[in-house]
């Protein structure tokens, strides 16, 4: 049982370099879990109580694929996310050197997607939807890789992390 009102998370926004390029390192979820399950999100999950979300950040992805905090810079947070579900999500933006070595955790994690940072950037793969949820509608955001749509809030991650580490003000975002 989660406890009433928004029930803190954290995310680590994994951006490393590979054959020059940054990326950027996604999770695509067991399709058999209860929530969420299939999507692609960072790795991340609920915070322990008293822990530190930025501590949550990294042990979640050290348990869901491997990566040892040692092995992660954090370089900041970005602005916490409010997901439907009563999630105040805090994401960290971690670099991570090209040596790691992953170790799925196959009961969460089906695959990993590294996605380069300039398709992100390439407003082609980029689209809005209206989605309907409790009677109001809500712009929901996608990015498309590889037959795979990067959506909801892990999107509205990845255009912040855009907008924070491209300058991209409100008036280059790509929601305008």
């Amino acid at each position: 049982m989660l406890p009433p009102g928004p029930v803190p998370a954290a995310v680590l926004v994994p951006v490393f370099l590979k054959e020059g390029d940054f990326h950027l390192l996604f999770t695509k979820r067991s399709e058999h879990l209860n929530h969420h399950a299939g999507e692609i999100s960072f790795p991340g999950g609920v915070c322990n109580p008293e822990e530190h979300p930025r501590d949550a950040a990294l042990r979640e992805t050290w348990e869901e694929i491997g990566i040892e905090p040692a092995q992660v810079d954090i370089l900041g947070p970005l602005d916490d996310v409010y997901s439907i579900h009563h999630y105040n999500v805090t994401p960290f933006i971690g670099f991570i050197s090209d040596k790691f070595q992953l170790k799925l955790n196959s009961s969460e994690i089906d695959k990993i997607i590294d996605v380069p940072i300039k398709h992100l950037l390439n407003p082609f793969f980029f689209r809005i939807e209206e989605w309907g949820w409790q009677g109001r509608n809500y712009p929901v955001y996608f990015y498309s890789y590889n037959g795979d749509d990067i959506w909801g809030m892990t999107a509205e991650i990845v255009m912040n992390f855009l907008d924070v580490a491209f300058e991209r003000g409100p008036q280059n975002s790509q929601c305008q």
